[in-house]
């Protein structure tokens, strides 16, 4: 794909052809392609469904950003405000075979300016599967660091997966 890469808001319109990204991106076969998926820690389930996306449009305290190139949806970064000049930054994903391009990176910086901008947040957090060494490392290289809280993750799963949360605070 040669066109540009734009980033902006989602809307309901844009979910159905959403959604197939963001599954391609964490789970199944097709992330493979890609080194950021879940696919060797989470075998069974969607990663999201189509009423989650819904939800994250329509809440007031939240942005789900999408990126695209021409009228192919790529990519999206979910931005919450959680109060107390915190922000959480989730689902980010871009199409297994268009990562390590520098997209990830583009959508993690405009989710960060939209956290500023649009909550007044000091800081933005997440959550990254503990065993997921090499995108911790990623985003240790953005400014993200270990705040050394430990979460579990969101599913229970046998054995049992934890979240390293990790802290980027702005200046």
């Amino acid at each position: 794909m040669n066109a540009a890469l734009q980033i902006r808001a989602a809307v309901h319109a844009d979910l159905p052809q959403l959604h197939p990204v963001v599954e391609r991106a964490y789970r199944g076969d097709a992330a493979r392609a890609g080194w950021t998926h879940e696919a060797d820690l989470i075998t069974e389930g969607e990663r999201t469904d189509l009423e989650t996306l819904t939800r994250l449009i329509d809440d007031p305290a939240s942005r789900l950003l999408i990126t695209q190139q021409g009228e192919t949806i790529i990519g999206c970064v979910n931005v919450q405000d959680r109060g107390g000049g915190t922000a959480y930054l989730g689902l980010l994903c871009v199409d297994p075979l268009l990562q390590a391009g520098g997209i990830g990176r583009k959508l993690t910086a405009a989710a960060e300016d939209m956290a500023r901008e649009d909550f007044g947040a000091e800081r933005i957090e997440m959550t990254v599967i503990e065993q997921r060494a090499e995108l911790i490392a990623w985003y240790e290289r953005l400014g993200y660091a270990r705040s050394g809280e430990r979460r579990d993750f969101p599913i229970a799963m046998d054995p049992p997966l934890y979240m390293t949360v990790l802290v980027k605070p702005f200046s």
